[in-house]
């Protein structure tokens, strides 16, 4: 479902998975954070990572629905409303 929502409504989800099981016992859950918290934190601040802004006509409008395209990657997005 990932992989749809990303080509279809431009919403970028993923699923993370630190182990072998995946619903541990809430008594493993302080373990599993200690062994992953500093990979999980330095993968969240790669957010401010890339290209972002807001599409704008000549009045500072936002255009709704514009196509961005970028060199080396095939796939198109959309603004939104």
């Amino acid at each position: 479902i990932n992989d749809f929502s990303y080509l279809h409504t431009n919403c970028f989800e993923l699923s993370i998975y630190v182990g072998c099981d995946k619903y541990p016992h809430e008594s493993e859950l302080p373990e599993e954070w200690e062994n992953n918290r500093e990979s999980l934190i330095v993968f969240m601040e790669q957010v401010h990572r890339g290209i972002k802004g807001i599409v704008k006509d000549i009045h500072g409008k936002g255009i709704a629905n514009a196509i961005i395209s970028v060199e080396g990657v095939n796939h198109d997005i959309r603004t939104g409303k």
